[in-house]
């Protein structure tokens, strides 16, 4: 991999499976690799494949002109950079910020970053642990289109894709928060579903493979009614809401038939109650999102 002499070096802070993965990602790329963590000892293994270990943040971020963090959450992430040692050390160099967080928090600690003379970029990772270094890795990024094209080649020893998805620092957490919905919302269902299959005498071997089914429908329906979404359409041709509710219902009743909440199929079916008793039955269900748009 070609990149400028400097920025062959960079620094990764936070060590847990993640953060391990990013580090052993870099040093795979021959890149010189710098490794702290506020618990001592989950460096051994980096160490061992030629890391360099120091002894605090503000030594670790000094040494690399680049600084990749990926700690829990920015409360986590705040408690290492905001410390007045580490923002003096960061001071005219770049953190990419890789922790989960929300949006709004994001461009707090953009707005610290600016204050401190630290160059920042925030980001967000779509793909598990394992993906780290191979192609099918996922990275979204937002800051500064000329810092992010400065150290992408850097970024680009991760693997896989990396999206610059524009200037406002926000949005990477914003695709983070609104694609992990979609992931956790579907986990919550299929937990849902072996509840009840299991009350049925279905095991989960017997469901998956139609579960599957269930999910390569969704791909082509995001896909078409993404166009539809965008300008305020919402067409129900297939399947109304009117028919939705009915099959929803269903759920419920079989659901607590067999003592098994179904509060999350309750709030499905509510929802799309309030927007039949606003005129939209005939449209599909994502009318809904309309609707808990409004203010």
């Amino acid at each position: 991999m070609s990149m400028h002499l400097e920025q062959s070096a960079v620094t990764v802070l936070g060590l847990g499976p993640m953060g391990r993965a990013l580090a052993g990602a870099f040093l795979e790329a021959g890149l010189r690799t710098t490794v702290w963590n506020r618990t001592p000892g989950r460096d051994r293994d980096l160490l061992a494949r030629g890391a360099s270990s120091a002894r605090s943040a503000e030594e670790a971020v000094a040494a690399s002109p680049l600084t990749v963090i990926c700690v829990v959450n920015y409360d986590a992430a705040d408690a290492v950079l905001r410390r007045d040692a580490v923002a003096g050390a960061l001071k005219g160099r770049t953190v990419v910020n890789l922790s989960a967080d929300t949006p709004e928090r994001a461009r707090g600690l953009a707005d610290w970053a600016a204050g401190h003379g630290i160059r920042y970029l925030d980001g967000a990772i779509m793909t598990p642990t394992p993906t780290i270094g191979t192609p099918s890795a996922v990275f979204l990024h937002a800051g500064p289109e000329d810092l992010y094209e400065e150290h992408r080649p850097v970024l680009e020893a991760l693997g896989g894709t990396h999206t610059h998805l524009g200037e406002e620092i926000g949005r990477a957490a914003a695709y983070d928060i609104a694609l992990l919905d979609i992931f956790w919302t579907a986990m919550a269902g299929y937990a849902h579903a072996l509840a009840m299959a299991r009350a049925e005498g279905i095991t989960a071997r017997e469901l998956a493979p139609f579960a599957q089914g269930i999910g390569e429908i969704l791909p082509p329906i995001f896909e078409q009614s993404a166009e539809e979404t965008d300008r305020g359409s919402f067409p129900g041709d297939g399947n109304p809401l009117t028919s939705a509710v009915s099959s929803m219902a269903h759920i419920v009743h079989t659901s607590e038939a067999h003592g098994i909440d179904a509060g999350v199929m309750r709030a499905a079916e509510g929802m799309a109650r309030r927007a039949i008793g606003r005129g939209h039955g005939a449209d599909g269900f994502l009318r809904v999102a309309e609707l808990l748009g409004r203010r």
